[in-house]
């Protein structure tokens, strides 16, 4: 069933925003008389769900294995008759491309809630944190500084962070009927999503595959790394493939970027078995989400 990313800055009040429409959604499942409705049941998923702190925030490491709990919590629940609402700081564009694939893997809907507080009400809100222990949350103010800083904004034009709700900090609440009608429908029947080619799990058809994903994702890295040593100094530029092209950044990419992009994108698609021609379509999207 749906998946709903909640997206904000640290302390904009996504856990606030989110046990309001955990709310609402059980309350419209109580409510309901369709049997397919009756059914449903709603997950809270975040930091506190998962028994993580803010200090796994402050290394790399430790962050990458909060968003690799949030990941398998997601994945784990979504299902036929479960809708999720993830309420994890999801501040990295790829990260929620990851979840939308997965979302689209399953048959199923998502959207993107973006908690729209501003900064310097944040920063009240998060000093307020601190300074009562007997609340949970507040961020150390060198890690809050450090997510403001890296947080990427959703975007209602990309497909990933698309339909894209954004919750003013004066509103009352969420448009929940909006969010409801968008993911769940209504006309008498649940909303189902066509998975594409990048998401359909498949069995193994062809014995090559896994030699052909990392031989394809190679060639892409190396025209990627031979044309910006072509193009000293320039900010920017497109690397051609056919009719496709990556979009790279005004900084210059370093080869360990490059590589962990395709470490990741090996991984998600080691049990898809994408068509040949589909591999460098879509490992140059994913390079193109990542580097954007």
């Amino acid at each position: 069933m749906p998946l709903i990313l909640v997206s904000g800055y640290p302390s904009s009040g996504k856990t606030y925003r989110s046990n309001q429409l955990v709310d609402f959604f059980s309350s419209k499942i109580r409510n309901a008389t369709e049997p397919h409705i009756c059914r449903l049941s709603v997950t809270h998923i975040n930091d506190q769900t998962l028994g993580l702190n803010r200090e796994v925030y402050r290394e790399v490491r430790s962050e990458k294995d909060a968003r690799a709990a949030e990941y398998s919590a997601v994945k784990r629940d979504l299902g036929r008759d479960t809708i999720v609402v993830a309420d994890g700081l999801n501040y990295i564009k790829g990260f929620r491309y990851q979840l939308y694939c997965e979302a689209k893997a399953v048959h199923t809907p998502s959207c993107v809630v973006h908690i729209g507080t501003p900064i310097d009400k944040c920063k009240d809100i998060n000093a307020e944190l601190l300074s009562n222990p007997k609340q949970d949350g507040g961020y150390p103010n060198d890690i809050f500084e450090n997510l403001i800083y890296r947080y990427e904004e959703p975007n209602g034009m990309t497909r990933w962070d698309s339909p894209l709700f954004t919750v003013p900090y004066d509103d009352a609440t969420p448009p929940c009927e909006d969010i409801w009608n968008a993911l769940i429908g209504t006309e008498g029947e649940l909303k189902k999503v066509k998975p594409n080619l990048a998401t359909v799990m498949k069995p193994a058809a062809e014995s090559d595959y896994l030699y052909e994903l990392d031989k394809t994702t190679q060639e892409v890295l190396s025209a990627v790394i031979d044309w910006q040593k072509d193009h000293t100094g320039e900010l920017g530029g497109q690397v051609v493939f056919g009719d496709k092209f990556v979009e790279l950044p005004a900084s210059t990419v370093t080869l360990p970027q490059l590589q962990r992009i395709r470490r990741q994108f090996i991984s998600m698609n080691r049990q898809h078995n994408l068509a040949k021609p589909r591999i460098y379509d879509s490992f140059i999207e994913y390079l193109n989400t990542s580097l954007d």
